[in-house]
């Protein structure tokens, strides 16, 4: 409990029981242990309303945490081509020359997705 072993406890008993007499005893026993029920209904009370608070707080961080799903009046963007695997890349092509039609490729399903 407090450091208090049972020679302590035994001692503090006796002094008590000189102190207020046999009568008085219980009556003061009976007291302190309504004291201490009282005390700890008000500390498990608190405790109660903190773990409500904690867990209200993380359900809140949760649903911020959470992505929105997409509007749906705005406009989905075009797929990108699949790039050419690497062995269809030609190594002796200069790299100007392949550019433009990587730039008409990925044009194309541009334009075709604003038409449709």
């Amino acid at each position: 409990m407090f450091g208090i072993g049972l020679p302590e406890l035994l001692v503090i008993m006796v002094v008590a029981l000189i102190v207020l007499g046999p009568k008085r005893l219980p009556e003061v026993a009976q007291a302190l242990g309504k004291a201490l029920a009282e005390l700890r209904k008000a500390t498990s009370g608190v405790t109660d309303e903190l773990r409500n608070a904690q867990i209200m707080l993380e359900q809140e961080a949760r649903a911020a945490a959470k992505p929105t799903p997409p509007k749906l009046n705005t406009p989905l963007k075009a797929a990108e081509p699949p790039s050419p695997p690497a062995e269809e890349i030609s190594t002796t092509a200069p790299a100007e020359s392949t550019a433009p039609e990587s730039q008409s490729a990925a044009a194309e399903p541009r334009s075709q997705a604003r038409t449709t």
